[in-house]
């Protein structure tokens, strides 16, 4: 499979896939670094940990089979639109409830005495944490939005097949135009050879 297979538009969208990716994964560390010195007890940090998981499983095999499949049905923006905004939801949800559960630990990290030097290590994790779940939330939501912005300009353009192909794939291009008596063909919806709508369907 060549990189140059993707359209600008789909090139962008994902980097930013993979960029959510990185995001996820510095996430889950803090999770676990935060876990490990709890003994995996509160709930509070094991909501971070378990949607961390959940997130890069999904985001994972999302991107893998984007890459590997030419007209993959969870690669189309009505599929990643809904995707993307269930997971913001989800995160906002229990950032939320983990927030609330850490108001009480030192947010300078200094005020705790040299001799815990654990309790320091952890206390920053902790604060790592707490910032890093808000951006992966605010990540997952912007994505979402200019996404689903982007394919209603494209259809109100009169693009109406952005929404049946991948996103990675479309080149934004007019349909030809047709009059009630004209006789719609197999390439009028799909495009001639090395003229598709998606650069390769």
């Amino acid at each position: 499979m060549a990189f140059s297979e993707f359209s600008s538009v789909g090139k962008k969208k994902l980097g930013v896939h993979v960029l959510l990716i990185v995001l996820d994964v510095i996430a889950l560390a803090f999770a676990a670094r935060v876990n490990i010195f709890q003994e995996f007890f509160f709930m509070a940090d094991l909501f971070p940990l378990g949607l961390a998981i959940a997130t890069l499983i999904i985001l994972f095999f999302t991107l893998v089979l984007d890459l590997a499949i030419t007209n993959m049905p969870t690669a189309r923006p009505a599929f990643e639109i809904g995707l993307l905004y269930v997971l913001s939801i989800f995160w906002l949800a229990f950032n939320a409830f983990s927030t609330a559960r850490w108001r009480n630990i030192p947010f300078n990290c200094n005020e705790i005495p040299e001799e815990y030097p654990d309790e320091r290590t952890w206390c920053r994790d902790v604060q790592g944490l707490k910032s890093i779940v808000w951006i992966e939330f605010v990540a997952l939501f912007f994505t979402a939005s200019f996404i689903l912005r982007y394919a209603i300009t494209q259809h109100t353009r009169g693009r109406k097949q952005i929404w049946s192909g991948p996103l990675s794939r479309y080149v934004p291009r007019d349909l030809p135009q047709r009059n009630e008596f004209t006789r719609q063909t197999f390439t009028d919806y799909f495009g001639t050879r090395g003229g598709s709508m998606f650069e390769k369907f």
